[in-house]
């Protein structure tokens, strides 16, 4: 067994790697960018090296620095994580050559599986079975036709070196095809560098079924059976789950056969996944096909290991210093039902716009160790860390185990439930949401989920505007408590000697103004009034920080944290935020700051669609900032004249700095 590795990656995949080598007493080196001096994934580590600036490119990508580093501090192999440099086939082949050990498959097999036509030419001559398609080096547009033609409509085009739905379109009929081609070949040269494309029938209803295997320098091969990835949003994976629900013993075997035959066709050594699309039928029967296959550890490979009880990144390690595989195929058994669900840093409601920021707040549930435990969180974020602009918006990884899916399902709502993040957006409330529907609660699983139940999933609001304004009026109650003197008239409670107080709120709810009016009653006692919502007010506090609630007739226990003016209120149906609006704070503006603009989020500054003296109208695009890999515009609020531009192209600029000025 190796006694140091460098692990070449960053995040929670990073800690999960260091985990494990802790446990084998196997030491660790970590790499790390300017964005990542601080972050969890250094601390997690024994040694670390500084690679350079914040940007990939300038760190995680830089192979020859990785090598220098691991060289440098004596560190016999190296673990790639996923991501970045885990299936490149050149850096596999240059830690070779510099005497390292790359923790993965050979290059021979990153590169077979790396362009998906050709990797279906081979998979066609190991009798893996096929969607019908064209896989041809022949890239004439006439060709092409003739071949989508030839399928059957509807057919889908795919750029043969794409990923992440990239260089991806869905043709309809045979007037679509020209058109669609055109587009789908401008978008792979753009991410990919490569126009060349494959045809394919697009199979409806699919479900998106994969296959865990395992090689090792022996020649052994095994399968550690399905994951279900079927539940995508913009052709990426939300949740996971294992076994895949409907799965027959029969069906189990003739995937999991059919994925090591894919994996002994390429020789392949270490851990691996086959993704295959299934065809669900009418009779309720399904057929498989061949899709890719990932030449790395997956991200969801902790479904995997918590119903077979197995540490994946262990086998690794193990494969990768020439031992044979732990466990023979007729001795791996699956144990219960196990679902992960991302928590990105998002917004679902605006098109999974990512969201950057500070984790002002990061409650999680108690978690147990990694392999069949009930919760588990794999993260390499902690509270007041920052989610950067730099890598992708993944904040961390929640999975459950359970004796049955429907266990596995509840205990991974009240998980979601219990993770409380303030400071950025998040989809924790939309995976509650999905949890909910009939489809996905009945397993009616298909790549469409999302979009077929749009009506319940976007734009929800789960507490409701009465509770939310308890909560936000509780939580200042008890602030004023908490530092209210013994002197009856310097108490801010509503005390008085005689009569009833009445004391108006103001609020700003789901971008609507909001009024509630709190009584003091005789005795102490409370009643409230929001909309046509009215009753008593009882509240108290736990030592823990929850709050206790009883209004309009229900006990509710809540977390609720103040930013600023925004109260972030938490409960077991769901979460939401009031904003405060204090008029005696703004009764002394006589007019507005004018046309102040700021960055939303962390980023670079793209290019400006105006300069000094333009005027503007409201709406207007102003600037174009990049961030988490996607361009954001910036509008302006109102008409105006812009009178200074404050950063020029190229700029890295942080969040709330301003970009110019505007002039009413």
């Amino acid at each position: 067994m190796f006694k140091k590795i460098l692990i070449a990656n960053r995040g929670e995949i990073a800690c999960r790697v260091a985990a494990t080598a802790r446990r084998m007493a196997v030491r660790t080196v970590a790499v790390y960018s300017d964005a990542d001096a601080h972050a969890n994934h250094v601390r997690a580590c024994d040694e670390s090296v500084h690679l350079g600036g914040s940007a990939p490119k300038e760190s995680y990508l830089r192979w020859e620095k990785i090598l220098e580093a691991a060289k440098a501090k004596g560190a016999e192999a190296v673990h790639p994580g996923y991501g970045f440099l885990s299936e490149n086939e050149e850096f596999a082949q240059a830690c070779a050559d510099a005497g390292l050990v790359f923790i993965g498959p050979p290059p021979s097999a990153i590169k077979a599986m790396g362009l998906k036509a050709e990797s279906k030419q081979l998979m066609e001559k190991a009798d893996v079975p096929l969607v019908p398609g064209y896989h041809g080096s022949d890239q004439n547009p006439e060709l092409l036709q003739r071949e989508a033609d030839r399928i059957g409509y509807p057919v889908l085009i795919k750029a043969s070196a794409g990923g992440g739905g990239k260089g991806m379109r869905i043709v309809e009929k045979k007037g679509d095809f020209a058109a669609a081609l055109a587009s789908c070949q401008r978008e792979a040269i753009n991410s990919f560098g490569d126009d060349a494309v494959l045809i394919e029938k697009y199979v409806q209803r699919p479900r998106h079924i994969e296959i865990q295997v395992f090689g090792d320098m022996h020649g052994n091969y095994v399968y550690l059976f399905e994951r279900d990835c079927s539940v995508q949003r913009r052709h990426q994976k939300v949740l996971e789950e294992a076994p895949a629900p409907g799965m027959t013993e029969a069906m189990r075997r003739q995937m999991g056969e059919a994925a090591v035959a894919a994996a002994r066709a390429v020789n392949y050594v270490g851990a691996g996944t086959v993704e295959f699309i299934v065809e669900q039928r009418d009779d309720g029967s399904m057929n498989f096909f061949f899709m890719e296959m990932n030449t790395r550890l997956q991200v969801e490979h902790p479904v995997t290991e918590a119903i077979t009880g197995l540490d994946l990144v262990e086998w690794q390690l193990r494969v990768a210093s020439g031992e044979p595989l732990p466990l023979k195929q007729e001795q791996l058994q699956i144990h219960g039902h196990a679902i992960e669900a991302r928590i990105c840093a998002e917004n679902p409601d605006n098109n999974f716009l990512p969201a950057t920021g500070t984790l002002h707040v990061y409650r999680k549930p108690q978690a147990t160790a990694f392999q069949r435990s009930r919760v588990r969180i794999d993260d390499g974020v902690r509270e007041g860390g920052v989610i950067s602009p730099f890598y992708d918006s993944m904040i961390a990884k929640l999975i459950v185990h359970g004796a049955t899916r429907e266990e596995a399902l509840a205990r991974l709502d009240q998980a979601l439930a219990q993770i409380h993040i303030v400071g950025v957006a998040t989809n924790v409330q939309f995976l509650r949401g999905i949890l909910r529907t009939d489809s996905f609660a009945q397993a009616k699983l298909d790549t469409a989920l999302i979009e077929r139940e749009r009506a319940v999933l976007f734009d929800q609001e789960p507490l409701g505007l009465p509770l939310a304004a308890a909560a936000s009026i509780a939580k200042t109650l008890l602030a004023e408590r908490a530092t209210a003197s013994a002197d009856p008239f310097s108490r801010r409670d509503g005390w008085q000697s005689h009569g009833i107080a009445a004391r108006p709120f103001e609020f700003e709810f789901r971008g609507e103004t909001k009024s509630a009016q709190l009584r003091y009653l005789h005795g102490g006692a409370l009643a409230l009034s929001v909309g046509d919502v009215s009753g008593p007010l009882e509240i108290g506090s736990f030592p823990t920080g929850e709050i206790e609630l009883m209004f309009d007739g229900h006990r509710h226990t809540l977390n609720v944290y103040e930013d600023q003016s925004t109260a972030h209120v938490f409960a077991a149906d769901g979460a939401t935020r009031i904003t405060a609006i204090d008029r005696l704070a703004h009764a002394g503006d006589t007019h507005a700051e004018g046309g102040r603009l700021t960055a939303p989020m962390p980023g670079k500054v793209v290019s400006f669609a105006v300069k000094a003296g333009d005027k503007v109208s409201r709406g207007q695009a102003l600037a174009v900032m990049e961030a988490m890999k996607m361009e954001h515009t910036i509008a302006a609020p109102a008409d105006g004249t812009v009178e200074e531009l404050l950063f020029a192209p190229g700029d890295q600029v942080t969040e709330g700095a301003e970009l110019l000025r505007l002039a009413a």
